[in-house]
């Protein structure tokens, strides 16, 4: 009855009508777009940001197809009631595309300041969306002056080497209950952070690893839940982590005694602010119960000496001791981290127990991973359960961790006899798939252990699966490799006594790692140490964070990490401040070059060469895949030239553009002088010397074809196996499909013997191994000195899989996927594949799959963005959209929205 009253009095009074109509249209076209993903400096609602200028971005969700923003809309405030007229900074209506990394345009920000943020956008449908969710980012403690707390450590000479983890404590009293609070915090060493008796934050391994004299991270976390009116408590325990444990080489690298810098700022109910500082006022103990705690050995913990409650206001510290203010240690190089901090991602249950040839008990969790193992157990006072892990069994089916070289990746645990315990580690990471037990008196129920996977917290961005279980479990062990050796830092290896940041391999796997994970921050963070500890000429260190006292840099395909990353990140980023912050960097490598030849000839200084290239046993005639160290330093040479004339043209630096191209063309010059025989072969008749020639654009054109021929033809006489090492591998297959060897970067990718990507898989890997038969046809292991079943670089080949197979590119004229391609070109027998990959503008979609002679595509292109696309071998006037319209035979551009297309494929 009201339905009806209400109907005819809308007819009655028109207006009432069209107005209601109006609203009710604008209102739908409103929801035509909705917003999501918003980020600050590539993190969602962070706390501790300092950068002076952060950026903003967002992406859309549209319905329809060929969607695009016009126009954008920004406001901030300090709080969200005065975000509707933005009282900090009202942007405007922007006319823009400009979707990723908008910079912040009001003036200077606050320390310990919540800054609230919305935006809406319009499209060239004359759409408007709503104002997104609110979002906020939270500045840290901008100035040093704002630091109040003091740096504490134990009163006492710390002896040499591994000792008990020191607790700290400190007791205090709110009257009031608590309306906001703020913990910062930072250690030499790592910290475990407590209030109450209640961890703060999830993370471990902080404050992370930087390059501590220059850089040295603090983190920031609300714990305003975490404190309550009346009797509070902050308990801190430390341990040696990067800052004194053990490095390659000896420990005590940056220091040897363990410090605390902690500042909890509170602002109670009634508006009163109080300030609880580190300061000579702490409590200490070192009779707890971590006695050892070392990334490569393991952890030794003593649960009988568990103090109970430590952390809470019941417990007695009266036999704590007093700590020692440290006035000495400074503030100036405290930053907050662009990058995710360190979390338990995954739990892995066990597969089964072994009971090995030799009488050994050994868990296998059918996973080689990165963590550590958390367990519950029951035992007498006294009784012990030692762990030793290992990635490997040996032929006979024994444990094997003779490739661990020195590091012990060993968990003591001694029980303190009060019921059923449970325990995992702190301040210690393994490698492993296999654990070893020994103490168990009786049985190992598995269903009480499980694995916990560590990594830093990198959204997972990338999907690829294909019709070939092989090459699926290829992908697997690329991602997993990345996992295991993306703790904080970009590790070579995650189990024996290195773990160290070798930028060659960084650069070698940056791209494949940025299809598989969003690896924005963690590599805006490990940059700055690269910048950090770049050497006064110019050279980069061999690892970053650099701690060896001598200067040990300059290696080609390593220190190039200085232009090769930064390049790479602009482009699949779009990020410009990259540039801008590495350039200086960037030139001063490239310089260092320049210092080091002759006649623009770079034939000097230590190299590593093509590392860990084909070998074979007992060589008579030859076969090692030798390749000429400075040829290869020339390629990057003119490599990292030619990232400089990019760079500066982004930049918009005419006179450094017209410097480096002059500059490239000397080095070319001298390059072909110097390797190139006059019938256009090179001095160096591997396939790492063509790959790297050719990849780098180092030959005259009239000789890239027949050089391209010289590489297919080497391959073709090694019965169509790759030789490549570390320098060489990542560009094999890309040079091969650039040069219309298609078939045969696919004959090389599905290769199953030695040396090959999939030899490993065969012999049963889990993730990338560091040689291409770290473990030999014969089921014996290469030299235990250098062979971790653990090494990303040798997976540098998915960027390959992402880009030839799935057909996801980035062209560096329109970075950041802003307009891309999507080009697959099948082979190898393949039927199908999908793949994914979740960009800064929103997801893409390129699958495919052949039926027969037909050939089906289904492609997916996020609002803001256009696409490419490109049909591989298609039969002319057969390619036809999901309606049946026949399309361009060559190519297609495509706005935002899913499509379908199928095409016959030519004979072959």
């Amino acid at each position: 009855m009201m339905l009806k009253t209400k109907s005819r009095s809308l007819w009655r009074y028109p207006y009432l009508f069209l107005l209601f109509a109006f609203f009710s249209v604008k209102m739908s076209r409103a929801q035509e777009i909705t917003l999501y993903g918003l980020t600050c400096e590539y993190q969602e609602n962070p706390i501790g940001i300092d950068d002076p200028v952060p950026r903003f971005s967002w992406k859309m969700k549209a319905k329809g197809k060929d969607v695009m923003q016009t126009a954008y809309e920004l406001k901030v405030a300090t709080n969200e009631q005065d975000l509707k007229k933005g009282s900090v900074w009202h942007s405007g209506k922007v006319a823009s595309e400009a979707s990723v990394l908008i910079p912040f345009g009001a003036d200077e920000l606050q320390s310990r300041t919540r800054y609230f943020w919305q935006v809406r956008v319009w499209d060239n449908r004359g759409n408007v969306s709503p104002w997104s969710a609110v979002n906020f980012w939270e500045t840290g403690l901008l100035n040093p002056t704002d630091w109040k707390a003091k740096w504490i450590q134990l009163d006492q000479k710390t002896p040499l080497g591994s000792n008990p983890s020191p607790q700290f404590r400190k007791a205090f009293n709110l009257k009031q209950g608590v309306k906001k609070a703020r913990l910062y915090i930072t250690a030499h060493g790592l910290y475990e952070a407590y209030l109450n008796g209640e961890k703060v934050g999830n993370a471990y391994f902080t404050p992370g690893w930087t390059s501590y004299h220059k850089r040295l991270q603090y983190q920031v976390y609300d714990v305003s839940e975490q404190l309550k009116k009346g009797q509070n408590v902050m308990g801190v325990m430390l341990g040696d982590g990067w800052f004194k444990g053990n490095l390659m080489g000896g420990n005590n690298y940056y220091g040897r005694d363990l410090a605390l810098l902690a500042q909890l700022e509170i602002e109670l109910e009634n508006g009163e602010k109080i300030d609880m500082l580190s300061d000579g006022t702490w409590r200490s103990s070192t009779d707890g119960p971590i006695r050892m705690a070392d990334n490569y050995n393991g952890e030794t913990y003593d649960a009988r000496m568990e103090q109970a409650g430590w952390a809470t206001a019941a417990f007695n510290d009266a036999t704590w001791k007093s700590v020692k203010v440290n006035d000495s240690l400074a503030y100036q190089q405290l930053v907050t981290s662009p990058a995710p901090l360190v979390t338990a991602q995954e739990t892995i249950k066990p597969v089964k127990m072994i009971t090995t040839p030799k009488g050994e008990k050994v868990i296998d969790f059918g996973q080689n991973l990165v963590g550590w193992i958390q367990f519950d157990a029951a035992g007498n006072p006294g009784d012990s359960l030692v762990f030793y892990h290992a990635e490997v069994l040996d032929k006979e089916g024994n444990f094997y961790t003779e490739n661990l070289r020195s590091a012990k990746q060993m968990l003591t645990y001694i029980f303190k006899g009060t019921g059923l315990e449970t325990y995992h580690p702190r301040f210690s990471f393994q490698g492993f798939r296999y654990v070893k037990v020994e103490g168990a008196k009786e049985e190992v129920n598995l269903n009480n252990i499980k694995a916990i996977v560590l990594h830093s917290a990198m959204r997972r961005t990338g999907d690829f699966t294909t019709s070939d279980s092989l090459i699926n479990q290829l992908q697997h062990n690329i991602l997993w490799g990345q996992k295991g050796n993306f703790l904080d830092v970009p590790t070579d290896c995650p189990q024996r006594d290195e773990r160290l940041g070798w930028t060659g391999d960084a650069q070698a796997f940056f791209n494949t790692a940025a299809y598989n994970m969003d690896v924005a921050g963690f590599f805006m963070k490990w940059l700055q140490d690269v910048k950090a500890d770049q050497f006064a000429s110019g050279a980069i260190p061999h690892v970053v964070p650099y701690y060896w006292k001598t200067e040990e840099g300059g290696s080609a395909g390593w220190s190039d990490v200085a232009t090769i990353i930064p390049w790479n990140f602009y482009r699949l980023y779009g990020d410009k401040r990259i540039l801008e912050q590495q350039y200086t960097s960037m030139a001063k490598w490239v310089q260092f070059m320049v210092d080091n030849s002759t006649n623009d000839l770079w034939n000097k200084g230590f190299h590593f060469g093509d590392w860990l290239f084909y070998i074979p046993n007992d060589d008579r005639d030859g076969r090692a895949a030798i390749t000429d160290k400075y040829l290869i330093a020339q390629c990057f040479f003119g490599h990292s030239v030619q990232l400089m004339i990019n760079a500066a043209e982004v930049l918009s630096k005419k006179e450094d553009v017209a410097r480096y191209q002059q500059l490239l063309g000397q080095v070319k010059t001298a390059f072909v002088k110097e390797y190139v025989t006059p019938s256009g072969r090179l001095v160096s008749n591997s396939q790492t010397a063509y790959v790297l020639a050719l990849q780098f654009d180092m030959l005259p054109e009239n000789l890239c074809t027949q050089a391209a021929k010289r590489l297919a033809d080497n391959i073709k006489s090694y019965d169509n196996h790759l030789t490549t090492g570390f320098l060489g591998t990542p560009y094999l297959c890309h040079v091969l499909s650039r040069y219309g060897y298609e078939e045969l970067a696919y004959t090389l990718l599905m290769q199953r013997t030695y040396p090959s990507w999939l030899y490993p898989v065969l012999k049963g890997a889990t993730t990338i191994w560091e040689r291409w038969d770290g473990i030999k046809a014969d089921g014996s292991f290469q030299n235990k000195d250098m062979n971790s079943f653990n090494h990303y670089a040798y997976g540098a080949i998915g960027d390959w899989m992402y880009q030839q197979i799935a057909g996801i590119q980035a062209p560096s004229e329109t970075p950041g996927y802003k307009e891309f391609v999507i080009a697959p070109r099948p082979g190898g027998g393949l039927s199908f594949a999908n793949a994914s990959l979740e960009t800064i503008y929103g997801k893409i979609v390129s699958n495919w799959k052949i039926t027969g002679n037909e050939m089906q595509m289904m492609v997916e292109v996020p609002p803001n963005t256009t696409a490419k696309v490109l049909f591989p071998n298609a039969v002319e006037n057969s390619v036809k959209d999901e309606k049946g319209n026949v399309m361009d035979n060559s190519a297609v551009e495509i706005g935002s929205g899913k499509y379908s297309f199928t095409f016959a494929l030519k004979a072959e």
